[in-house]
């Protein structure tokens, strides 16, 4: 990766600036009603695209009746909800991070594979104010499935692609974005993460990357 180039650092929201709601409150309702776990995720996986939910065409209805189909899940539309927003929890070390990077200059956004919970959790958390731009598949109709999402995007940011940088939890994003020519960082936890945004953007040498950890 090329720290030069990068004028713009886009990170994915569950997994990422928050945990993952998403994937824990399935696994929690799962364990709870006795469900297998990897077929509850499985069915999740697939089901948030065939219902259209995560693409803006489809509903949380629709959504719910697959996951209740596939699954065996058990709970209103309005309580499996709750659960799976409750489990987005903001980081608060990351948007420090976001604002150290936006105060150097660098253009930051969320691109996130979401719905309008997305739209639901800032207004809960006023998190979108820390960020120049929001991408989110439920308003653009295409997901990060889509290999010409990141040429949209980097066309919409007038970068060339190794200008913008990507973070995300998922590696199958990753590899797509670096297929796109974006460079990437694969998020796997905090400590390893730290140590490359920090060597690529942040710090440059030991001691600051030392002083940034402990900061974070």
């Amino acid at each position: 990766m090329s720290s030069q180039l990068i004028k713009a650092v886009l990170f994915d929201y569950g997994g990422v600036i928050a945990e993952e709601g998403f994937r824990n409150g399935l696994l929690a309702m799962a364990h709870e009603q006795g469900l297998d776990i990897d077929t509850t995720l499985n069915v999740a996986k697939r089901a948030v695209y065939d219902s259209g939910f995560v693409l803006g065409w489809g509903s949380a209805s629709e959504f719910w009746k697959l996951m209740r189909e596939g699954s065996g899940l058990k709970g209103s539309d309005s309580v499996l909800t709750e659960r799976i927003l409750e489990g987005f929890v903001l980081r608060p070390w990351i948007i420090t991070l976001i604002q150290q990077l936006h105060q150097q200059g660098y253009i930051t956004g969320i691109l996130s594979d979401q719905t309008h919970w997305l739209d639901w959790l800032n207004k809960r958390d006023h998190f979108f104010d820390f960020f120049d731009h929001v991408f989110n598949s439920y308003h653009m109709g295409k997901g990060k499935r889509d290999p010409g999402l990141f040429n949209d995007i980097a066309e919409q940011l007038a970068l060339s692609p190794a200008e913008i940088l990507f973070v995300d939890d998922i590696e199958n994003n990753v590899t797509r974005a670096q297929a796109a020519g974006w460079q990437t960082i694969h998020y796997v936890d905090k400590a390893s993460f730290l140590v490359m945004i920090n060597r690529l953007l942040l710090s440059g040498n030991q001691e600051s990357e030392n002083e940034a950890s402990e900061q974070y």
